[in-house]
């Protein structure tokens, strides 16, 4: 009895250390025999134990939690733990880091040092003007569906796949990105959070922030947790440009 064997796939790598002093960003070719339900993830795990060890990428969850294995793909940023082998006809997949961030080596970035960075900028915690909370006391009930609201924007991974995709942080390399107005939109949005729209005007009302979106849709089309980017934008923005 013979055994069916998968089709041959191309991984085309761009393998670059910049903190080498004669390493130049290069393309390499990996092939391998594609298995049922291959993932990227699982081919770059291959390529690394069986073909180069020195392939550098990043990855935690492997289940499209963590956020650590977003990469450019063919043309667009996307998790490599749910990105089926089986999705791209041709079996050529061409990967490349993603723009916007640090490059650590290979399809490795620095993600964590920009979202700490974008979470300082916006100020991401619970403001409550210095109010002193009774732990003796239930805390104050929300509605279900202000608390559903909030939920649903607290589901970002932050795996940077928005910024990757904005054509508005290419053009402006300060703008918050929609990761960062998300962030905005899940505070302003929280009863517990006593902060003004003005407040919030203060912290992203300039292009670098809200008025620099373009509405170009990047951000929402590849976002992996298929978040409501472009529905809280369009909120922040009408909400904002009603103060000046």
């Amino acid at each position: 009895m013979s055994i069916e064997k998968g089709r041959e796939i191309t991984i085309s790598v761009l393998k670059f250390n910049p903190r080498s002093k004669v390493s130049k960003p290069h393309f390499v070719d990996y092939k391998l025999e594609e298995t049922p339900g291959m993932t990227l993830f699982i081919a770059l795990m291959k390529i690394r134990e069986e073909y180069d060890p020195d392939l550098s990428f990043d990855f935690v969850c492997r289940a499209g939690i963590c956020g650590s294995c977003g990469m450019v793909i063919n043309g667009k940023p996307a998790l490599a733990c749910r990105t089926l082998i089986a999705n791209y006809p041709t079996g050529v997949l061409q990967l490349m880091p993603m723009p916007a961030f640090e490059l650590i080596k290979d399809l490795s970035v620095n993600t964590g040092k920009w979202m700490d960075s974008m979470s300082k900028r916006v100020e991401s915690w619970i403001v409550d003007n210095g109010e002193e909370n009774d732990i003796t006391k239930l805390e104050e009930r929300i509605d279900p569906d202000v608390a559903d609201a909030t939920f649903e924007l607290d589901r970002c991974i932050e795996c940077g796949i928005c910024v990757a995709s904005c054509g508005t942080k290419l053009m402006r390399p300060d703008f918050v990105g929609a990761v960062g107005l998300n962030r905005v939109a899940r505070f302003e949005v929280d009863p517990h959070d006593k902060r003004t729209a003005e407040d919030f005007y203060e912290l992203i009302g300039d292009d670098d922030g809200i008025f620099g979106c373009m509405s170009l849709l990047a951000c929402e089309d590849h976002c992996p947790k298929h978040l409501p980017l472009q529905n809280k934008i369009a909120y922040l923005r009408r909400k904002l440009v009603a103060l000046k």
